[in-house]
Parts: structure tokens; sequence; C-alpha cells
């Protein structure tokens, strides 16, 4: 997602949705975030489960120094007392090997989910314990350029979403898709703006 593409799409949808056109107009337009596909993506997804992104970004610094460069065969080679040391817990080392096993033995390939439907993809990541939606609908977003995935999980994401369409409560899955349906087909860049509009809205 470039600047031009994130402009475009958000250009589009506020022109659908006046919510979208007034915290646009207080906010602005957000950065892009762009990941390499591939295990590093991958490790840095399971890392920034469950906390902070502070949190998770100090992590991925001290875990980056530690196995370097970030490879299947390095990270599986690392002791694991050197992994929890950097602050990985130690559900968070089991899934990190599994993946790195995984790629190993070519039961998963990330150069082929590129040519893969958004289904196909969810089904190949999910099979990857430690691997849920969330983390599927996230890689595709930034690592494989997707522009229209809706990472309906995000924490932040439906707190966002209440916030700017006043609900009473934080919307799952099933309220969230229809309404937000006429966002397509640009829900990654309205959900880069949510996570944008989140940290800029108390």
């Amino acid at each position: 997602m470039t600047p031009k593409k994130i402009k475009q799409g958000l250009d589009e949808i506020a022109v659908r949705d006046k919510d979208v056109a007034d915290a646009l107009s207080r906010v602005g337009y957000p950065v892009p975030r762009k990941r390499p596909p591939g295990f590093g993506t991958l490790i840095d997804i399971i890392v920034g489960q469950q906390v902070s992104a502070a949190a998770a970004m100090a992590i991925r610094g001290r875990l980056e120094l530690v196995v370097d460069p970030m490879t299947p065969k390095n990270f599986l080679k690392t002791d694991e007392g050197a992994l929890r040391a950097v602050g990985l817990s130690g559900r968070k080392v089991e899934y990190g090997r599994g993946l790195a096993k995984a790629m190993r033995v070519g039961a998963l390939d990330t150069g082929r989910l590129a040519k893969q439907s958004d289904e196909e993809v969810i089904a190949a990541l999910t099979a990857i314990r430690g691997l849920g939606r969330w983390s599927a609908e996230i890689y595709m977003m930034f690592a494989l350029k997707r522009a229209d995935v809706w990472p309906a999980e995000d924490l932040a994401i439906a707190e966002a979403l209440k916030r700017l369409k006043k609900l009473d409560e934080r919307p799952n899955r099933k309220i969230s898709e229809p309404l937000i349906e006429h966002w397509r087909p640009w829900r990654s860049v309205a959900a880069l703006f949510l996570w944008h509009y989140y940290k800029g809205v108390p």
C-alpha cells in the first residue's frame, strides 16, 4: 500500500461514508506499512500477538540480535533459553519452532502464497499452530499487499470502528462485515486508517 493507493482508497470510501470523511479531515491519512514476505514477517506477527505494539517492537529488536539473519534454520538452532531471554513466552517459542519446521520441510511455502486466493492463504497459514485468522490477515495486508482484507478480530480495529460509528460495544465480525461492506475493495486501507484513527482520537 503506497501513499498514493492509501489516498485513493480512503478518498473513494469517504465519498460513500460521511463518518470516514469526517474522521479523515481530523486525523489525516495513515502512513504505509510494508513487510517483506517470508519467515521473518510471520515471526514478527507471532511476537506481536496479545502484547502492546511497544512491547512487540522491543522484543523484535532483541530477537533480531539473537537470530541473525532471521531464517527457519537459524531460529531452530537458537537455544530456547536465548529465545526466552529476549522476551518470547514458552508458547511463542513453540509456535516459532513449529513454523520454522513447517517451512524447512516444505509444509508451508510462503513463495506460493502470493499466487493463492485470500481463503487459500488463510487455510495455509492457519494450518500452522500459532497462526490464526488474524495472523493470516495481517500477513496478507502487509506482506502480500492485498487491498481488501478485513481483520475484524483486531481489538484496536473493533474499538476504532465502535468510536467511528458510535456503536454501544465493539462489533464482532458478524456485525462489522455488513457495516463496512461499502468500503470494498479498500478494506485493508480502511483497516490501516482505523489503526491511525484509534491512536489519534480518544
